[in-house]
């Protein structure tokens, strides 16, 4: 084991740099917080809330309407992009319904 001696007054600043670099990771770390904890759904909480069934998920995958992550081949959706598609598909249910009347 090797020891190494350093002068205190240097000890000292290396000490006030890492709590420096420690404040700073925290102060990024609490800034980017909110994107980390957005609700995430898998395939089958999504195809539930748009009643649509997989096939037609799979299809908003692939023509790019829906974004979304895999891990460990499960597919995940954030909550706030699909209540956007719910918006946009409750929105042409409604102006159906009114030209059919």
């Amino acid at each position: 084991m090797e020891f190494v001696c350093i002068e205190a007054k240097t000890f000292e600043d290396m000490r006030m740099a890492l709590e420096l670099l420690k404040k700073k990771v925290e102060t990024l770390s609490q800034r980017h917080l909110p994107k980390r904890l957005d609700k995430w759904l898998d395939n089958q909480e999504v195809c539930a809330i748009l009643h649509i069934s997989p096939r037609t998920l799979q299809s908003l995958r692939s023509n790019g309407t829906l974004s979304y992550t895999q891990i460990d081949r499960r597919t995940y959706y954030q909550e706030h992009d699909i209540m956007r598609l719910l918006g946009m598909t409750g929105c042409r249910r409604k102006s159906r319904k009114e030209s059919e009347r």
